[in-house]
């Protein structure tokens, strides 16, 4: 199994360009976000309901990210669980919206995802996620190890 370092590294190399860093800063955050309201959409059976309307496929998503993390990084982990509690109280608050869920959920996508593809258009590489999927998880903390880095804090 890869480092998170090896990830991180292999991740960077295909995000230098200071407009795809840009993108990404704001593009991969509402891409987990409409990705947690889709999951958040999806029926629960009945028993996960009555416990809390926060037991959802998008919690459970979020705990097994959670679980990938803390493996390649128990520090970087930390932060990720900040954000995911951060972006599931934002998804909950989307699903008392007079619409669907989903349909705010696919717009983000859509629109977060073209802002990906122009960066990475910019930066004349591929997105990492053609290689390997797992680079799906990786941006995210791609982006908290560089804040970790600007202020200094070890991952």
């Amino acid at each position: 199994m890869r480092t998170v370092t090896e990830w991180l590294g292999e991740y960077g190399a295909s995000h230098q360009n200071p407009t795809n860093k840009l993108l990404h800063w704001i593009c991969v955050p509402p891409i987990v976000l409409s990705v947690m309201g889709l999951l958040w959409s999806a029926p629960v059976p009945a028993e996960f309901a009555a416990v809390s309307p926060w037991l959802n496929w998008a919690t459970l998503a979020a705990v097994a990210a959670l679980i990938y993390y803390l493996v390649l990084s128990p520090a970087l982990a930390l932060g990720i669980l900040v954000a995911f509690v951060a972006l599931l109280a934002i998804t909950r608050l989307l699903s008392e919206l007079p619409w669907p869920l989903w349909l705010t959920s696919v717009v983000i996508f859509i629109v977060a995802w073209a802002g990906q593809f122009v960066g990475h258009a910019v930066e004349g590489k591929r997105p990492s996620f053609f290689k390997d999927l797992q680079f799906l998880l990786i941006g995210p903390m791609w982006l908290l190890a560089a804040a970790y880095r600007r202020f200094s804090l070890p991952y």
